[in-house]
């Protein structure tokens, strides 16, 4: 297949607060070392990884540092990380409204950008002849644009505003009108960065399903940046994980979920967040569906969820195990007792306490906060671990804090 983006050692260096060097003596030092002497910004040397969270000791920093990777075309590629990691950067090099420091991108066709609200806009002028002058810019004839005005007009769902200035859209109506005109003017490479969170859930829906269509129908590659990872799961088959500027994991969208969601940013594994109060118990291992990984996402629909925990005891008799569900404000909403199906336990030894739970069926997007403790119930308590696994149900968006009621079935949680 066909190489649609390729990107060739792309780095951008940034000095904080200041525009060129600030000063006039290290601006012509710079011309000097480059243009006459042919070697490299001397700067470059200097400048340090673009960590937001702590403070440097260079002024300079890199917000990308030797970006090396293909884009495929027709492939539809997800671009995560954290925030200050360097997407929207990448993307704004990749839109030509920014150049690298370093490096070089080819690309293979037209490139439709919709990276902030607004992009391309200009504030004076009325929705229907900002459609006109972003498809001049792309390279279209007038012909072309109106074939295909009113299709983008009824996707945006701004007709009756279509011939008002778009300075009085609202954010909402500026990113529908923007992803409409992006989409539909036929460009081979489709940029959109984390703005569809502005716009409500119906478009969303619609916007996610149009660049499905764009990319398995048409064959047009997408490069999508997005903090929800359900929309990246069902939407990308590709994902790239960038760090502090540099690609650290390049892989199949899954994959890089999984290993984004164990990052250094988020608890590496359940037991590092439980409290053991007891000599007698030694927990070496929880694991929720699978898992160790302290936040990870549950599909609605799967029906069931499987908990295992693993340890040693020392001559624990009538002992339970407890397994505590609670919604994203700490309220319980069900309650799993290993007693209530198997009687109390006697731990002696190595032991590897398993059960498979049903769930209710097509569960709200939300968040599980789950709780485990080991206990002889009404005398003391071995082991405490709260809020040690959470689980993101697919859909949920931690960055826009949308979060549906769960639904009211899960309070009839049993073992299967």
């Amino acid at each position: 297949m066909a190489t649609a983006i390729e990107f060739n050692n792309i780095s951008k260096i940034y000095r904080l607060g200041l525009v060129s060097t600030g000063t006039l003596a290290h601006d012509l030092k710079r011309w000097w070392t480059m243009n006459i002497r042919g070697k490299e910004d001397p700067y470059l040397t200097i400048g340090e990884t673009n960590d937001r969270s702590t403070k440097g000791e260079s002024e300079y920093v890199w917000a990308l540092r030797d970006i090396d990777f293909k884009v495929e075309q027709g492939d539809v590629v997800g671009i995560i990380g954290k925030n200050g990691a360097g997407k929207s950067t990448l993307l704004k090099i990749l839109s030509k409204v920014t150049a690298p420091t370093t490096g070089t991108i080819r690309a293979r066709g037209r490139i439709g950008s919709l990276l902030e609200v607004g992009t391309g806009f200009h504030p004076e002028m009325t929705g229907r002849e900002n459609i006109y002058m972003n498809g001049a810019i792309l390279g279209m004839t007038k012909a072309e644009i109106t074939k295909k005005l009113d299709e983008i007009v009824d996707f945006s769902g701004c007709e009756r505003y279509i011939d008002t200035p778009v300075k009085r859209y609202s954010s909402g109506m500026m990113v529908r009108l923007g992803f409409a005109v992006a989409a539909h003017l036929d460009p081979e490479i489709l940029v959109v960065d984390e703005v569809l969170a502005v716009g409500d859930a119906e478009f969303q829906k619609k916007a996610i399903g149009k660049m499905q269509d764009v990319s398995r129908g048409e064959g047009r590659t997408v490069l999508f940046v997005s903090h929800n990872m359900a929309a990246v799961r069902n939407l990308c088959h590709t994902g790239i994980i960038l760090n502090n500027g540099s690609v650290v994991f390049s892989g199949t969208a899954d994959k890089a979920i999984e290993n984004y969601l164990k990052s250094d940013n988020l608890k590496e594994n359940i037991t590092d967040n439980i409290k053991q109060i007891h000599p007698r118990l030694n927990v070496k291992n929880i694991k929720i569906n699978g898992t160790s990984a302290s936040i990870s996402t549950l599909n609605p629909t799967q029906g069931h969820l499987d908990v295992l925990i693993e340890g040693d005891a020392e001559k624990i008799s009538n002992a339970d195990a407890t397994i505590i569900f609670r919604n994203n404000d700490g309220a319980a909403l069900a309650r799993f007792s290993f007693s209530d199906k198997r009687g109390l336990l006697n731990l002696d030894g190595h032991f590897c306490l398993s059960a498979k739970m049903r769930l209710p069926e097509n569960m709200h997007a939300g968040r599980l906060k789950i709780d485990i403790a080991i206990h002889q119930p009404n005398v003391e308590f071995y082991l405490v671990a709260r809020e040690c696994c959470v689980l993101d149900i697919e859909g949920y968006i931690p960055t826009t804090g949308q979060l549906q009621p769960l639904s009211s079935g899960l309070l009839s949680l049993t073992e299967e």
